[in-house]
């Protein structure tokens, strides 16, 4: 049997869904969500509404911003992932007194600062339909607590009162976010056969979070420009809102202890007729700098060297699924099935959903951030979930965490 030729793989590439790194369900919910009592078109984005009474209307806003995807937001993901994928946060804010706003955006790829003007309309618009003078909360999962950080902060140097008491963010890559430089690397390569992963890793807000990015697959990894623009447009509106309390949810542990993936080995690899020879592999450390080779539907194999990182991939944090969210789409196409030892990585690392420390060092990614004093912290208050589990997950932990700090 001969290797599938580039047209047939591009084709099938083509015809499969695309590779997606991004948290939360991938399927729609067996069940629609419940109509929303209202529903707001914002310049790019969109909100539901969900009242905590109808009779009474809209009375303590909490606005719930949407993280980083490719394409709009599906808000019936987002009522899925918040309240029957795992813990029922919308149900229990509810319960609370709280009308829920969900915040999606046109475009979730987009640039951080485009999607604060849809954070900054829904905030505006639950300012003008509230009824009576209860404070508003803001926040946001993933890259929507950045949305909603520069959001407040740009309000505050605007002078408009945005009568928010509270702030949080939910696993939110305060310090960076990570993908490992081999899936960087892979979208990149085969950019020729199916440009959309490729498209996605490349996109002003994949380029705004991530610490460390590469363009192309030859490129050493380093601070894209984008990133290095969107901090200095933070630090322009004073980096943080000063008014409201600012409060960090964290999906990793506070302990310094990492998530059992050990550096430089092998995450995915090609078995396939047009992949063999592929091996993609987590972050190594030391003198060993492989991150991967490559072979998708050549003769020869590329190779990818990426030296003086940390042990990225282990580190105490919110994991992502994103070996594995490669390899399933892999294993769809005939002459592209891989093995997949490794499916997740550490997507954002506890010290930066807390605001600690920087990303850049072992110390400081595996450093026990409960034996730091809290004031190290960029928050008010943070709380580190018991174990490294999924980026973003709704657990009962975390939630009563938060509601306990409503104002």
């Amino acid at each position: 049997m001969s290797d599938p030729s580039e047209l047939q793989t591009a084709s099938a590439l083509a015809a499969a869904p695309p590779v997606v790194l991004a948290a939360g369900p991938r399927e729609l919910p067996a069940e629609a969500p419940p109509k929303p009592d209202a529903e707001w078109q914002l310049p790019h984005g969109t909100a539901w509404v969900y009242l905590a009474n109808s009779k009474h209307g809209l009375v303590k806003p909490i606005i719930l911003a949407d993280g980083f995807n490719s394409g709009p937001s599906t808000l019936e993901f987002s009522w899925a992932g918040l309240e029957t994928r795992n813990h029922p946060l919308i149900s229990s804010l509810r319960r609370a007194g709280r009308d829920v706003i969900l915040l999606g955006f046109t475009e979730r790829s987009a640039s951080i600062l485009v999607n604060a003007q849809a954070a900054v309309a829904a905030i505006r618009r639950a300012i003008a339909e509230r009824l009576g003078d209860e404070p508003l909360v803001v926040g946001g999962f993933s890259m929507g607590g950045l949305v909603t950080r520069y959001a407040l902060a740009k309000l505050e140097t605007e002078r408009m009162d945005h009568q928010t008491a509270l702030y949080f963010s939910w696993d939110s890559p305060h310090r960076g976010a990570y993908i490992p430089l081999a899936l960087q690397a892979f979208a990149h390569y085969i950019r020729k056969l199916d440009p959309r992963f490729s498209d996605q890793m490349n996109s002003p807000a994949a380029r705004q979070l991530l610490r460390w990015h590469i363009e192309t697959w030859e490129d050493a990894p380093a601070v894209s420009q984008e990133r290095t623009d969107f901090l200095a447009a933070l630090e322009s509106v004073g980096s943080w809102p000063l008014r409201p309390r600012k409060i960090a949810l964290a999906n990793g542990v506070g302990t310094g202890v990492g998530n059992g993936i050990d550096a430089g080995e092998t995450a995915v690899e090609g078995r396939g007729l047009g992949i063999t020879g592929t091996d993609l592999r987590t972050q190594p450390t030391g003198t060993e700098s492989l991150v991967a080779t490559l072979r998708v539907i050549t003769s020869q194999k590329a190779e990818v060297h990426a030296p003086g990182l940390p042990a990225v991939d282990g580190a105490p944090g919110g994991t992502l699924d994103g070996f594995g969210i490669l390899a399933d789409t892999l294993n769809g196409i005939i002459g592209l099935g891989v093995n997949d030892p490794i499916r997740s990585h550490c997507f954002v690392p506890s010290v930066s959903a807390v605001g600690v420390r920087d990303i850049d060092t072992q110390a400081d990614l595996y450093v026990s951030v409960d034996d730091l004093p809290p004031e190290e912290s960029e928050f008010d208050e943070f709380v580190l979930a018991t174990e490294n589990e999924e980026h973003t997950k709704i657990t009962a932990e975390l939630s009563t965490w938060l509601i306990e700090r409503l104002p």
